[in-house]
């Protein structure tokens, strides 16, 4: 192990690394650190044969640098095996204050399947290096790696985005869709789509078990999806097809967050109109149920 000072255009990322590198806020706070205090800790890499490095440890440092202009970077330099490279990289950022559930699975698989390579035992705290997940919730956040990726985000969709506004699913109902094949899965994530609603743990062992069954169709999809929960009172449901006949078509291109505050709109200047209508009617002594509402 040795301490060197590198090209940054000489280090490769790794390859099919898990975890997103985006330049958000958290980069920028970063580039910041960086930018005031240097770089505390030095990357971790390792040589490849063709004289270049793999990174193992640093990939949000490494963007960080190159946006701050630096060309070159102290890193610590190890030779590792394909196995141990695996297990170090997912060691190294399991532990970040914010991890996806998709970047978890596909962390965690890895990690696994390194582990196995090497001839070891494996368990879930062990693929996780703590006591902090059980070997059950290690084993589901593996089986989110059999989901195609639309359903996957709408995981994601879980912890990024306000499930009052955007489609979300949880990891238990996700679980039990991991076990339907990509044709099946391809079926739920179109109901789920059209119907705008996600299944419910209970409600996707009911889609697993039609599977099974080789009963899986659209209707008894969404037979299920279109069920009361549980933990829900009714909803009010409408025919998607009578309201978009009625809107404006350049209001259809937009949105399903702007044409719910359209409609939303459309309601409450209704009602301000309807009270102003009751209120004339009331000083002429007039009777509200002869209004054609």
């Amino acid at each position: 192990m040795n301490l060197e000072r590198i090209k940054l255009s000489d280090i490769d990322n790794f390859k099919n690394h898990p975890y997103k590198v985006e330049n958000d806020e958290s980069l920028e706070e970063l580039k910041e650190s960086i930018k005031t205090s240097g770089l505390l800790n030095p990357i971790i890499v390792r040589p490849k044969e063709n004289g270049r490095y793999e990174m193992i440890s640093g990939h949000r440092r490494k963007l960080a640098l190159e946006l701050l202009g630096e060309k070159e970077v102290n890193a610590t330099v190890k030779e590792l095996s394909d196995d141990e490279a695996t297990i170090l990289m997912v060691d190294s950022n399991i532990s970040r204050e914010r991890i996806l559930p998709s970047e978890k699975a596909k962390a965690y698989k890895m990690k696994y399947d390194a582990m196995k390579q090497q001839g070891k035992k494996v368990s879930g705290p062990e693929v996780q290096n703590s006591e902090i997940e059980s070997d059950r919730n290690i084993r589901r956040y593996i089986r989110l790696t059999n989901l195609i990726p639309e359903l996957l985000e709408l995981v994601d969709n879980s912890v990024t985005h306000d499930k009052r506004t955007f489609l979300t699913m949880g990891i238990k109902p996700a679980v039990e869709l991991s076990y339907l094949n990509k044709d099946e899965q391809e079926l739920v994530y179109a109901s789920i789509t059209y119907n705008d609603l996600t299944p419910s743990h209970g409600q996707a062992i009911q889609i697993r078990e039609l599977s099974k069954n080789k009963k899986l169709d659209y209707d008894s999809l969404e037979n299920i999806l279109t069920q009361n929960k549980g933990n829900q009172n009714e909803k009010i449901s409408f025919n998607k097809e009578k309201i978009e006949s009625v809107l404006p078509l350049d209001l259809l291109k937009r949105d399903k967050r702007y044409i719910e505050k359209y409609i939303i709109n459309a309601i409450v200047k209704y009602k301000e109109l309807n009270l102003k209508e009751k209120d004339l009617i009331d000083l002429k002594g007039g009777d509200t149920n002869d209004l054609d509402l």
